[in-house]
């Protein structure tokens, strides 16, 4: 299978991977054959490309950290605690028990991973932005927590903290949070709050560990103080904190919002890289950058050759050079071969310069 953006689709091509709603449903099944109302669809929803199968990505597989139906069920949990907080309801235990059950298979899914490399594109609508956004955090905090070595008690800290990080948001106005146009100072100010907010709220309610709550407190604070709530520094912020905010950033960065067209996963994380020591923990930064692929399996891309080729294997101690299935040269499409950047000694000149989209 391999990606194929929004505005490359055309009828008759195979969806690869189940499409999600915004309820975590299943739109579109693996196996279907696009019809243009299903491509028009998709664009108005603000989807960013699908996976699709074809004859030139034959045998490639693109395969989540997660369970797919796991995922999605997380996705309907947290909409429904974010619905009873909208409707002025009070948390339930209930819910907050059904999210810790998920969570506990989320990180068994996750240590039970061989090759813990995030691959894939994310797959979501603008409306799904909220929820995906939140169960997309906590799976990258858990794959950073995993490497780290953290126990599974903090590592579920860590999950309900990345889960619930975004909670604040609830008390923030919409047309602050979906504003196009540069924010005000007294707009910002309300933004800034929601860490804070999301904090009381969870401390208040007595279901959340403690730890989870400070970790939500400090997902905005900055290694160099420029963050905030507090303006913390260095190890002073949580290491929840500092977990979270890399994931939280780099998933904000390849999401499509109002203000902004999102990044691929190569641009955000050289965002990241750059930001490491200053905006993020180093250490946090070194560990994120060899889980999370730059071109995900399944990408076109051009090579400095100028061939285009679709990606096939990555490494997680060669980030930028994987092994790569060519299949056009010269501009005319060839019999698809492989070329491997990180081990062939002939391929040692060569880079990925873009990405394709065919």
């Amino acid at each position: 299978m391999r990606f194929v953006t929004i505005n490359s689709l055309k009828e008759g091509m195979v969806i690869a991977k189940p499409i999600l709603g915004n309820n975590g449903e299943i739109l579109l099944h693996s196996g279907v054959v696009l019809r243009e109302p299903y491509i028009i669809r998709l664009k108005e929803m603000g989807f960013p490309g699908i996976y699709i199968e074809d004859t030139l990505s034959k045998d490639i597989n693109v395969s989540d950290l997660i369970d797919p139906n796991l995922r999605s069920n997380c996705i309907k949990a947290i909409k429904d605690l974010y619905t009873d907080l909208i409707n002025g309801k009070l948390i339930s235990e209930k819910i907050v028990k059904e999210i810790g059950m998920l969570l506990d298979e989320v990180i068994d899914n996750i240590l039970n991973n061989s090759e813990l490399i995030v691959n894939i594109i994310d797959l979501k609508s603008y409306d799904d932005y909220t929820y995906s956004h939140s169960v997309n955090v906590c799976i990258l905090s858990l794959s950073i927590g995993c490497v780290m070595g953290l126990s599974k008690s903090i590592l579920f800290k860590l999950g309900m903290a990345a889960l619930m990080h975004d909670l604040g948001k609830v008390f923030i106005p919409k047309e602050i949070l979906n504003k196009t146009g540069e924010l005000s100072r007294n707009e910002y100010e309300i933004i800034k709050s929601h860490p804070y907010k999301g904090y009381q709220v969870l401390k208040e309610n007595h279901l959340f560990p403690y730890y989870s709550c400070i970790g939500v407190l400090h997902h905005h604070e900055r290694y160099n103080g420029t963050g905030y709530p507090n303006e913390l520094t260095g190890t002073d912020i949580s290491l929840l904190g500092r977990i979270i905010t890399v994931a939280d950033v780099y998933d904000a960065l390849t999401s499509d919002r109002p203000y902004r067209k999102a990044m691929f996963p190569s641009e955000a994380i050289e965002y990241i890289m750059g930001g490491g020591g200053t905006l993020f923990d180093p250490d946090i930064t070194r560990i994120f950058t060899r889980i999370v692929a730059p071109y995900p399996i399944g990408t076109c891309v051009i090579l400095s050759n100028n061939d285009i080729g679709i990606v096939v294997k990555n490494y997680a101690d060669c980030c930028m050079r994987p092994l790569i299935r060519i299949i056009k040269h010269n501009g005319e499409y060839v019999t698809p071969y492989e070329i491997d950047l990180k081990n062939d000694n002939s391929a040692r000149g060569i880079v990925i310069t873009g990405i394709a989209d065919l």
